[in-house]
């Protein structure tokens, strides 16, 4: 139900020791869902998380994402294989294309020469499992690249996106994205359910109940970034008190966020430059 991030295990505040403790503590609570990044913190965080999992059997007992920023055959096979070592591990159990923000994403991706040419190779060496992507941007890019992928006779296995109280109100995922991967039984996984901290800090409802209307969405896992123990405990709050809510729930809460949900002004990540390290990084792309 919960993932744990990989950015804040790798944020400079927090120490190499106190970040494989938090994921040994995380999994021995029940969570098994894992994410890290190939760009995360110049690879701090794949090499934390490898070092976590390569002992006392961890590795066994989770599943394994990590993202690459690659568009190219060349650039995404050396980001994978970069990643492998980088996690101590000889295979990803989930492997994404990050940050789909762009207009020309799929088409990179899957052009001849591209980035799905890797993917597919490794997949075949059982370097990886399974093929998804991400985006934070635009609810139009995520529809394009599962076309893009249709038209190329490939459905991905999942798909990751920004959900939260405030994404129904403007550029929803929730709305144009999720019914798109149901019907192709992708699996759902949500982020950015605080938005950096920009959304809980509305202080329209407690971050439990936040992350509460993330696991009432039909989504496989709500990733969550997890940096200390009440981070961690508030997580594991969130999945062992969560019951289904009523859709006059859903309504209440989308009557508080309404208003500052308007014009993105809460989701930065959609309306601003502040998240796009790929943008800020274009030689990630190959």
């Amino acid at each position: 139900m919960i993932g744990m991030g990989g950015f804040h295990l790798g944020l400079p505040h927090v120490a190499e020791a106190d970040a494989i403790k938090l994921i040994h503590a995380g999994v021995d609570r029940g969570i098994t869902f894992l994410d890290n990044c190939w760009d995360y913190n110049a690879g701090t965080s794949e090499r934390r998380m490898g070092r976590a999992l390569s002992v006392g059997g961890y590795r066994d007992r989770v599943f394994l994402m990590t993202k690459i920023d690659g568009r190219t055959k060349a650039s995404a096979r050396e980001q994978i294989d970069q990643s492998l070592a980088r996690l101590l591990t000889d295979r990803v159990d989930l492997l994404q294309f990050h940050e789909n923000i762009r207009p020309d994403d799929a088409d990179r991706i899957f052009a001849p020469g591209g980035a799905i040419e890797a993917a597919l190779e490794a997949k075949q060496a059982g370097k990886i499992r399974y093929i998804g992507f991400t985006g934070h941007k635009d609810p139009a890019f995520h529809l394009h690249m599962i076309e893009v992928a249709r038209k190329n006779d490939f459905i991905f296995d999942t798909v990751q996106m920004p959900l939260n109280v405030m994404d129904a109100h403007f550029r929803s995922f929730e709305k144009l994205v999720i019914p798109v991967a149901q019907r192709s039984d992708m699996g759902i996984l949500a982020m950015k359910t605080f938005g950096d901290g920009h959304i809980v800090k509305t202080g329209i409802l407690p971050a439990i109940d936040m992350l509460h209307y993330g696991l009432n969405l039909p989504v496989s896992v709500v990733i969550t970034g997890i940096d200390r123990t009440e981070i961690l405990d508030q997580a594991i709050e969130a999945a062992t008190t969560f019951a289904p809510l009523s859709a006059a729930d859903v309504e209440r809460i989308l009557a508080k966020s309404a208003e500052p949900a308007r014009d993105g002004a809460t989701e930065l990540y959609k309306t601003t430059r502040l998240f796009d390290s790929t943008v800020a990084n274009p030689s990630w792309l190959g």
